[in-house]
């Protein structure tokens, strides 16, 4: 391993990022010194959000990058040459690039893609059509109707996200629990196990299919990967694991969940969506997914969807753009500094074993997007069975922290909130994740492949 200077640079920062995820409830208690309203209040409190963690570390790497290596490029009119890969020589021969010309370089359509499917998939439309089919699911359950719904929601929630992707699939379970069981007076020990088992869950509920998990996105179309492949492979194995770990979970937490489900209040105004209405929220939501690859094509596609819910707004609740924004500007963090992790991270999935690789790369995942991981794995040269440990792995992992999948930070940032002004504990998190990963683990590694 020969890392550049701004390599290093780079890993120093993301390094930095994690540590500063543990350290949002420090920051959130200095803002409270400060008079409210105040800029020292709100510069702490920026501090203390978790969405923002890589948003400002990626802005400071930008920053060392530019003082290393320039703005950007310019050829020999002073043009701005962006996005293409043109720069100069350093004394090594190694060809360097601007700052603006490194982010171009970048493909930020995964932050915006969750950004757009986030506020899509958080509408009252497609909440209350989720309601209805998780609650038709929850009567074929043998528990009381609050426990039924729990593991209906689970449940089915993950596995929709197989077709509706991840993203989406999180954002709606997330909304569902919040206004059913995070509401009320629940345990914190129930909270942390629920949501850890949610993020593990979305986690592996989403490689049913070869196009709706992050990591299984990056190499399903080098490798060859369709349904058929997913299916046999990871689908099953993702669909037991996730019945297991949730009616374990229920079982534990029965005292919690007994009794009758509290349907939530509506307001005095409150409209219910007309057939018609979800079926064209549903169509925008199959474009999207359709054109998850071109960022242009989906924005605007967004737009055209903002203005059907300006037109409808009686039926709708308040669009979630900024908990969107901020879980697509954490996203476009972890891809700016996450692309300085190769140097390291290629070299040791390269030299590990296929159980090592399994179990390493489960770990990897905790501290870095599983997809990332997916992505430079596919640069190696691996076996099948590898091929097959590695993205077991990073989807096995996907629940441990906030930023080992990119629909975590949607998750975190709907349900945060509850958990009071301490917010969620990034220790707690991973105990509340960590069973579930390792039921998640030994169904993966263990049952065979069909």
């Amino acid at each position: 391993m020969n890392p550049t200077t701004i390599e290093i640079i780079g890993t120093v920062c993301f390094a930095l990022a994690v540590s500063h995820t543990f350290m949002v409830k420090k920051f959130q208690h200095i803002a409270h010194k400060y008079p409210e309203g105040s800029i020292g209040e709100n510069f702490w409190h920026f501090m203390g959000e978790v969405e923002a963690v890589f948003g400002i570390w990626g802005a400071i790497f930008i920053g060392c990058y530019a003082a290393i290596n320039g703005f950007a490029n310019y050829d020999d009119a002073h043009h701005l040459i962006l996005g293409v890969d043109r720069g100069y020589l350093d004394a090594n021969g190694v060809h360097i690039k601007g700052a603006v010309n490194y982010l171009s370089g970048l493909n930020f359509t995964e932050p915006a893609f969750v950004f757009v499917i986030m506020a899509m998939a958080g509408t009252r439309p497609i909440i209350l059509m989720a309601e209805k089919m998780i609650g038709i699911f929850a009567k074929i359950m043998p528990f009381g109707s609050k426990m039924s719904f729990y593991c209906a929601a689970l449940i089915f929630g993950p596995l929709l996200g197989s077709f509706i992707t991840e993203p989406a699939a999180m954002t709606v379970t997330a909304l569902i629990l919040l206004d059913y069981f995070y509401s009320s007076n629940m345990s914190r020990k129930f909270m942390y196990a629920t949501i850890g088992l949610l993020f593990v869950n979305i986690s592996i509920g989403g490689t049913l299919t070869h196009f709706a998990a992050p990591p299984v996105l990056m190499v399903a179309g080098k490798w060859g990967w369709g349904i058929s492949h997913m299916m046999t492979h990871f689908g099953y194995k993702a669909a037991i694991s996730i019945v297991i770990c949730t009616i374990a979970t229920a079982l534990v937490f029965k005292k919690e969940l007994q009794g009758d489900l509290e349907i939530k209040q509506k307001h005095d105004n409150y409209m219910v969506p007309t057939w018609w209405m979800t079926l064209i929220h549903l169509i925008f939501i199959a474009q999207v997914v359709i054109l998850a690859h071109h960022m242009v094509a989906f924005l605007a596609l967004f737009l055209f969807f903002l203005g059907f819910t300006t037109v409808t707004q009686e039926y709708q609740d308040r669009i979630q753009l900024k908990e969107s924004l901020l879980v697509g500007f954490f996203l476009g963090g972890l891809v700016t500094l996450g692309s300085m992790q190769a140097w390291w991270i290629k070299e040791v999935l390269a030299m590990l074993g296929e159980f090592t690789l399994f179990a390493g790369t489960t770990g990897l995942t905790g501290i870095t997007d599983n997809a990332l991981l997916t992505y430079l794995g596919s640069l190696v040269e691996l076996s099948d069975a590898k091929k097959i440990a590695l993205v077991g792995g990073a989807v096995v992992g996907g629940g441990l922290t906030v930023i080992a999948n990119a629909p975590n930070p949607a998750g975190f940032g709907i349900l945060k909130n509850s958990f009071g002004d301490e917010g969620i504990n990034p220790l707690k998190l991973l105990m509340g994740s960590a069973i579930p990963t390792i039921i998640a683990g030994i169904c993966m590694w263990c049952l065979p492949n069909l």
